[in-house]
């Protein structure tokens, strides 16, 4: 195995829109998250407010690096809705990320897919 990438649409927070808007909650996320599957982040993880021009879209983008890839994230500040993907040659589990995920957002529905890379 090359590496795990981890895909996981994440419908509609119940804890609401304004957790989805917080800068703090999202960075102690992310911090649990790599703490959590047993990852090494690279520096503090790069957090910033995109596409404020369409609503629809608009919201916190979150990337940390990792030692050994990355985990990426979007969160519309419309619905609550969380784009998150987390890459590692390194082995994690994924019903951790899950678990996380369900702790810090509570969501309505999470989709997920696991893509496995080849060398």
């Amino acid at each position: 195995m090359w590496g795990k990438h981890f895909i996981a649409n994440i419908r509609g927070s119940s804890y609401g829109q304004s957790l989805i808007k917080n800068e703090n909650h999202i960075k102690t996320f992310c911090k649990s998250l790599v703490e959590r599957i047993e990852m090494k982040a690279y520096g503090d993880p790069i957090l910033e407010h995109f596409a404020a021009h369409n609503p629809d879209a608009g919201g916190y983008t979150l990337l940390q690096l990792i030692e050994t890839s990355n985990i990426s994230a979007h969160f519309v500040d419309k619905n609550g809705d969380i784009y998150l993907d987390v890459f590692s040659c390194k082995d994690f589990e994924e019903s951790v990320v899950l678990k996380v995920v369900e702790e810090f957002w509570q969501p309505q529905k999470v989709e997920h897919h696991l893509i496995i890379r080849q060398a």
